[in-house]
């Protein structure tokens, strides 16, 4: 995103508190774009507001849904302007606020400001022209307050990009009952067999899945395909070696947070695993051989995690107690 000085403002009112969770990591500073209340209070407005479509009919959270964690539970949405199921599964939206190594399924987007252009401006997504989107809005007396309030000035497209991205750092989940668990807080009891499933996510998982934010925001080859012929779509099914063209990140994809995963079904960057049994047999019997195959799959001559099925149930109901149901319900959301 190319910016002046002058559309960079920097909002003289302190800076929005985030309340860190104890079990996390020290949240990355934001330098170029502070957090404030009434960037945050601009960026929630905007994530629901309809007339960022060139359409006036979808907004973010068309397809983030708040419910499901920000997801909108389809394989490959088919929300977006033209109808046509996207090429890519819909990620959460949580915790963004640590993403520091790039956005997207291959890390295309280097940061959240610049990540909202994409879909305002995809034929196959929200299609809007920013200049409209400017024209409409500033016909907003409400908006024209808001920005104001959060930037000190007239409505700009960066200033858009900006407040929602201000929003979605706030989307903070650590309410769960793992994160009561480790905190020693009330609520966080575990069944024995959850108790034994986090052993074995400790063990097998936790190398890419890194507790407490259970992402290590890195790139990796997980074995789902053998092969990477397909160049169409600009090379968007070659993984993360389309943004960086090394040979060892074909077939690398990012890994996803694991929190609120029992209800952001279908899993991997398309979509293609609809439980999460289906994920454990895959990474149990289904991995695939590749040159860039992570190492962490291919050990003791053998492919994929040696599990069995009590094994899995047990990871299973581990991973159910990382749904966050305070933020998944969370009221705010409720009038949109």
């Amino acid at each position: 995103m190319n910016c002046t000085q002058e559309e960079l403002y920097i909002p003289q009112e302190p800076e929005f508190e985030v309340q860190v969770p104890v079990n996390f990591p020290a949240l990355p500073a934001q330098v170029d774009n502070p957090m404030t209340a009434a960037g945050i209070a601009l960026g929630e407005r905007l994530f629901f507001d309809k007339r960022l479509s060139g359409s006036n009919e979808i907004s973010c959270a068309s397809c983030h849904i708040p419910s499901l964690a920000f997801t909108d539970g389809s394989t490959l949405s088919t929300k977006g302007i033209s109808g046509k199921p996207l090429l890519r599964h819909i990620p959460a939206i949580m915790n963004l606020a640590w993403a520091d190594n790039g956005l997207f399924w291959d890390g295309g987007s280097t940061n959240l400001e610049s990540q909202a252009f994409a879909p305002l401006g995809h034929e196959d997504e929200m299609y809007q022209d920013l200049e409209e989107l400017e024209k409409e809005l500033s016909e907003d007396a409400t908006y024209t307050d808001l920005f104001q309030q959060a930037f000190g000035g007239e409505i700009q497209v960066n200033r858009v990009m900006m407040a929602l991205a201000q929003f979605q750092r706030s989307l903070i989940s650590s309410e769960s009952t793992y994160d009561h668990m480790v905190r020693e807080e009330p609520g966080g009891s575990f069944s024995s067999l959850a108790w034994e499933g986090y052993m074995l996510f400790e063990e097998k998982c936790a190398q890419c899945h890194v507790p407490d934010l259970f992402t290590d925001h890195d790139y990796h080859n997980n074995g789902l395909d053998a092969t990477f012929n397909d160049f169409s779509e600009d090379e968007l099914y070659l993984g993360r070696y389309r943004v960086t063209r090394d040979p060892e990140d074909i077939g690398k994809y990012k890994t996803p947070t694991l929190r609120n995963v029992a209800i952001t079904a279908p899993y991997m960057h398309d979509g293609r695993f609809n439980s999460l049994k289906e994920v454990l047999n895959f990474y149990a019997n289904g991995v695939q051989d590749s040159e860039t195959l992570d190492p962490i799959l291919k050990q003791n001559n053998r492919l994929g995690i040696d599990l069995s099925e009590a094994e899995k149930q047990a990871l299973i109901a581990f991973l159910n107690t990382l749904t966050d149901e305070t933020f998944i319900n969370d009221e705010r959301f409720a009038e949109y």
